[in-house]
């Protein structure tokens, strides 16, 4: 009787670390996302929490979701007016990945991100449509408690909507990269040579970005190269380290961002974030099942050669048993003919 519960107990220690860690995740990303805070100090142009609640969900089932609340809570309760107010938004920052991970999951989503159709349901059902619960219960919340005013709702509805949709977008396909990093891949040495070249590109036109030049646009042919090479692997944390470089240059009012008021800002900030990071996806899932369309071709075209040969090495030498089977019918034949007395020829009578 003692067994069960041991055996409950040692299944439970792993559940609740795993919880843990992902509740620490969640805490840890959220800081980092409010140091670029623009909105009431609770509302940042990216949310990376709401990217790794969507993986974790994604990657390890819907029984993790009690970390996702324990890291909503511990950040909320530093930034919510009152207790009701942080219990409402952290229900909504664990309600909002939750219906992102049923919508994907009905959808035949799969983690590899591989098929066009994957990357779209991620950018529409994932990002788009889950978010809207975080973003709407967030600011209604805040409305609710008198933080914010009926003019100042949808602004901030808006840049919290956008802010974690972001963050599905920009972070969860690099989670989703790093599951795959455990599986060792040979590769030529020309190929990491290439992979430092555009680490070092995109590092590069980051400091550009966020220096004094407005030169956003570059980061798309870095875009375009990673996905054409590396596929998500490589466009992933190239879309994600634009548009840091784009958020860091945002908060200081440097580069494109300068003189401009925060609406403006806004704007051209998200507008930037949402293009690269759909530029990336769409551009390495289009790749990714092309080259796996042509894998498929050749190992077609591989099979039909190997049938036409041996279908040419057949017409060629005919097999024992027909060859048997026809000096066996023209024996026959003739025996036949010898040794029938009716098909005898007789001897003509005369000389």
């Amino acid at each position: 009787m003692a067994v069960a519960p041991h055996h409950r107990l040692r299944r439970s220690g792993p559940a609740a670390l795993e919880i843990c860690a992902i509740a620490a995740l969640y805490y840890g990303s959220a800081r980092v996302g409010l140091l670029q805070q623009l909105v009431r100090g609770q509302v940042t142009p990216l949310w990376p929490p709401s990217g790794i609640a969507v993986a974790s969900l994604l990657l390890r089932g819907p029984r993790v979701w009690p970390g996702i609340a324990l890291g909503a809570f511990l950040v909320n309760i530093s930034l919510g007016p009152s207790l009701p107010a942080v219990l409402a938004i952290a229900a909504g920052n664990t309600l909002a990945p939750l219906c992102s991970y049923l919508l994907l999951r009905r959808t035949g989503f799969r983690a590899e991100l591989d098929r066009l159709r994957d990357t779209l349901a991620l950018i529409f059902l994932g990002a788009f449509t889950g978010m809207l619960v975080s973003a709407t219960t967030g600011s209604g919340t805040l409305a609710l408690a008198g933080v914010l005013s009926t003019g100042d709702f949808w602004p901030t509805w808006s840049v919290w909507w956008t802010g974690d949709a972001m963050g599905v977008l920009v972070v969860t396909p690099v989670l989703l990269v790093l599951r795959s990093a455990h599986r060792p891949r040979k590769a030529r040495p020309f190929r990491w040579a290439e992979a430092l070249l555009l680490l070092a590109a995109t590092a590069g036109v980051g400091f550009l970005v966020t220096g004094h030049t407005p030169l956003l646009f570059l980061g798309f042919p870095l875009l375009i190269w990673a996905a054409f090479r590396f596929q998500l692997a490589g466009a992933a944390p190239c879309a994600l380290a634009m548009s840091t470089f784009a958020i860091i240059a945002g908060g200081e009012r440097a580069g494109p961002f300068a003189g401009h008021d925060l609406l403006t800002e806004m704007i051209t900030l998200q507008a930037f974030n949402g293009s690269t990071a759909l530029t990336a996806l769409l551009l390495a899932a289009v790749i990714s099942e092309r080259n796996q369309t042509q894998r498929e071709i050749a190992r077609a075209c591989g099979q039909l050669a190997t049938m036409a040969a041996k279908i040419a090495s057949g017409d060629r030498r005919p097999t024992l048993p027909d060859a048997k089977h026809e000096k066996g019918e023209g024996d026959e034949g003739d025996e036949k003919g010898a040794g029938d007395p009716r098909t005898r020829q007789k001897p003509s009578p005369h000389p």
